[in-house]
């Protein structure tokens, strides 16, 4: 087949690392691969690359409908020039990554055309915009109809199916987990998060377990952020770790390489509220660590499908926490009731929605029906002063250990190498480049020889994604 795998750019980041895996799987395969972006790397990737920069980001994404509905028609033009410049005739499958989110205004007015060219399309969604992220919403235009989809995990696929779409034309497509090759032989000291700084991966939450670890470990984290607003929090975070002598971390990945860095580590930590896929539960087993902190459940029940585990049967060990509770006696309750107030209304305003009543009476009943809440829902602002408190107050540290096993038994954590050794293997039968280009290529095939008569409800996708239940103030964005 005649593959052209489709974004915005091929900078260094999660998507691009996912197309490139697909890529290089097809090309393995005998398929004739072409990739289209906007903006190139600078490396080789090894497949060919042509650049249509009309595919790049906007610089001013709430430009005027009727230009973007001109822009879309150029920039499917010039689609279907790179593809003929190819092959001589347009792609079996044009695969767009992440094309339902406001990065580019003549994208989707360009995929409605080359629908209606007869392009077969599948578009394929790492996010979804109405899961909290109205800067990225596209208010104006309907998602494309009769083409197909694909999502990276089960809840997606829920929310999509529900949202109006069909099991024929949508695809539940996981992401290849390329080994990491971890360099051994080093003292391992550190509980690493491999992870770029940014708002949703709860920095602060990681900060408190910080203060929970064995004597003589530190808690090191790899990237900085790079966008304003995650930069900012960021050195909030920067600065408490050193006011109150903290033992992180930061920015270990900007001096050594992932293999020295996981060759080091005695544990892989995460905190994140929120993910697409969920690499981080993942790439550790590949190179023989484990995987403690923070459950995000719609993405582990997958996994655990697969035949994944996280805690260990052997030695009693706690891995992972759902929630990380704290007395509400320690928290400014008004003002914490205020900030969810205020950001679920803002929320509801900038999707362009009035906000009914239901959602500020489940913040209610959900999250102040108890004596605790869990620090994951706190802005970092709160975080903070209860990260000081426990810092200086004892009885509130053996307080709040006393309240989650995961925190009290963290001195006594051990690695599992039997589990460790079993997951790895799942990781690899799973979700190694074999099947997943196999899984790819069954898809494709659908793609071509199943017309779909779908659409998707925008108004029932928001509905069921702005659920305050899943609130999380630091997975605004």
């Amino acid at each position: 087949m005649r593959i052209a795998l489709v974004h915005y750019h091929l900078r260094r980041g999660g998507v691009t690392s996912v197309l490139l895996h697909q890529a290089r799987g097809l090309a393995d395969a005998g398929d004739e691969v072409l990739i289209i972006t906007g903006e190139a790397s600078g490396e080789d990737p090894g497949i060919p690359v042509t650049v249509v920069e009309a595919l790049s980001y906007d610089q001013n994404p709430e430009g005027e409908s009727a230009a973007a509905d001109t822009a879309g028609a150029a920039l499917a033009d010039a689609l279907i020039a790179a593809m003929e410049a190819r092959w001589g005739s347009t792609a079996d499958i044009f695969h767009m990554h992440n094309p339902l989110i406001q990065k580019n205004s003549a994208l989707l007015p360009a995929l409605k055309i080359l629908g209606k060219k007869g392009v077969p399309l599948l578009l394929q969604n790492h996010d979804l915009a109405e899961d909290f992220r109205p800067k990225v919403y596209v208010s104006r235009e309907d998602y494309p109809e009769n083409c197909h989809y694909a999502v990276i995990n089960s809840r997606d696929y829920s929310f999509l199916l529900r949202a109006g779409l069909k099991p024929g034309g949508l695809h539940l497509l996981p992401n290849e987990v390329s080994p990491i090759q971890g360099v051994e032989g080093r003292e391992r000291k550190r509980y690493l998060y491999p992870v770029r700084a940014i708002r949703r991966k709860n920095i602060g939450e990681a900060l408190l377990i910080s203060l929970f670890m064995p004597k003589g470990m530190t808690l090191t984290l790899t990237l900085p952020p790079t966008t304003g607003r995650d930069k900012t929090i960021y050195r909030y975070w920067v600065d408490l770790a050193r006011e109150l002598d903290l033992p992180v971390e930061f920015e270990a990945g900007l001096s050594s390489g992932i293999g020295e860095l996981f060759g080091s580590a005695y544990g892989i930590i995460t905190t994140s509220v929120k993910e697409g896929f969920g690499f981080s539960f993942l790439e550790p087993w590949t190179t023989g660590r484990g995987v403690i902190g923070r459950r995000i459940d719609y993405v582990c029940r997958d996994f655990e499908e697969g035949g994944i585990r996280f805690n260990s049967r052997t030695n009693g060990s706690v891995s992972q926490y759902s929630d990380l509770q704290i007395p509400m006696d320690y928290i400014a309750i008004p003002v914490f009731k205020r900030k969810l107030e205020q950001t679920i209304t803002d929320i509801y305003r900038a999707f362009g929605l009035d906000l009914p009543d239901y959602p500020i009476k489940l913040l209610e009943q959900y999250f102040f029906s108890g004596e605790t809440i869990d620090f994951g829902r706190l802005d970092e602002e709160l975080q903070a002063g209860f990260i000081r408190i426990i810092a200086s107050n004892e009885t509130v540290f053996r307080e709040l250990a006393a309240l989650n096993p995961f925190l009290e038994g963290l001195a006594d954590w051990r690695p599992d190498e039997e589990l460790i050794e079993t997951n790895r293997q799942h990781v690899g039968r799973i979700y190694g480049r074999e099947r997943i280009t196999g899984l790819l290529r069954s898809i494709y095939q659908s793609v071509r020889d199943t017309p779909v008569n779908q659409r998707i409800s925008k108004s029932m996708l928001l509905e069921l994604c702005l659920d305050s239940r899943h609130l999380f103030l630091v997975g605004v964005g």
